[in-house]
């Protein structure tokens, strides 16, 4: 059994790395793009772009700091960041609706002598706030952009999907912990998001998703990541001239992140791009600065988080 574990832990951390190196060869072009776009920035929009990342980071750590303290089982906040940064990683590069950087950071926890129950209690937490905080940045997103397009019914149709995807999660949890797997349909354990879950937390336990301040406050640090990717597409706008409102960007940022997500295509490449420009565009940007400004984006979201990311995610499955 242990070694069966050691070798699915093993195949995993190989499949982030494996997809990491290829998709950052592949698109070498990107890369470089990415870096002479930010040679010809102020000093000052780099530094408040890397600011709002590092914010992320902290973002994420918070809701688990605060979560393992309400369990009894506190954790120095300085130790919490670096996962957060490889979770948010993990993430990107396999897209499972935030089930990849979950199995990391339960596994994280174990080799930190945090019990499973409790680790897990805390990934429960996180998903569940994470897809509160997204429907909230969803439902804002939706209403700015009728406000701003009120003729284009495809973004009633996307976040329509979305909001079903972000149902049938937080649903099939509480299913599995109501009945066990063997009661859950097999329509619904085929859904990617869902088997790997299920493969992940066999028992969930839902006791911190018992204490509503807790879940508040967790899903608060969850809208406050979503706003600060947004507030980094901003800085990049006004980094290349273009005088816009946050308000502005974040509904292009949120809309984009749904469509990479719903394609689970790795890193969202191409799904993102396309759908950022599409509705910058539209809301009245050149697509010469909507694309410069999400390429910057995707730099400080993907690129530069990528070799740190990769080897942390090396030293958490060693």
């Amino acid at each position: 059994m242990l070694v069966k574990k050691n070798y699915f832990k093993a195949l995993f951390a190989g499949l982030l790395l494996f997809f990491g190196v290829v998709l950052a060869v592949t698109h070498w072009g990107e890369l470089n793009h990415f870096l002479l776009l930010l040679s010809n920035l102020a000093p000052l929009w780099i530094l408040i772009a890397l600011l709002l990342q590092c914010c992320t980071y902290i973002a994420l750590a918070l809701v688990w700091y605060q979560a393992l303290a309400e369990s009894g089982s506190g954790y120095p906040m300085h130790r919490l960041v670096p996962l957060a940064l490889a979770r948010l990683f993990a993430d990107q590069a396999l897209p499972s609706g935030g089930i990849s950087g979950i199995a990391l950071v339960v596994n994280a926890f174990r080799e930190r002598n945090v019990s499973a129950k409790t680790g897990m209690d805390v990934m429960l937490l996180t998903i569940f706030s994470f897809y509160a905080a997204y429907i909230i940045a969803v439902g804002a997103s939706m209403l700015l952009l009728w406000s701003y397009l009120p003729h284009h019914q495809w973004i009633v149709v996307t976040a329509s999907l979305f909001f079903l995807f972000a149902l049938a999660v937080p649903a099939a949890i509480l299913l599995l912990k109501a009945k066990g797997i063997q009661e859950l349909p097999g329509w619904l354990l085929r859904v990617p998001v869902i088997a790997g879950f299920t493969e992940t937390f066999a028992d969930p336990s839902v006791a911190l998703l018992r204490k509503p301040l807790l879940l508040l406050e967790a899903t608060v640090f969850q809208l406050l990541i979503f706003l600060l990717d947004a507030a980094t597409l901003w800085a990049m706008l006004q980094a290349l001239g273009e005088e816009v409102s946050l308000l502005v960007a974040f509904p292009c940022f949120v809309i984009a992140s749904i469509v990479a997500m719903l394609s689970f295509i790795p890193l969202g490449i191409g799904t993102f791009e396309a759908s950022s420009v599409a509705l910058l565009v539209m809301l009245g940007i050149q697509i010469e600065p909507a694309l410069a400004a999400t390429l910057l984006l995707r730099g400080f979201t993907l690129w530069l988080p990528m070799i740190p990311g990769l080897i942390l995610i090396r030293t958490e499955f060693r």
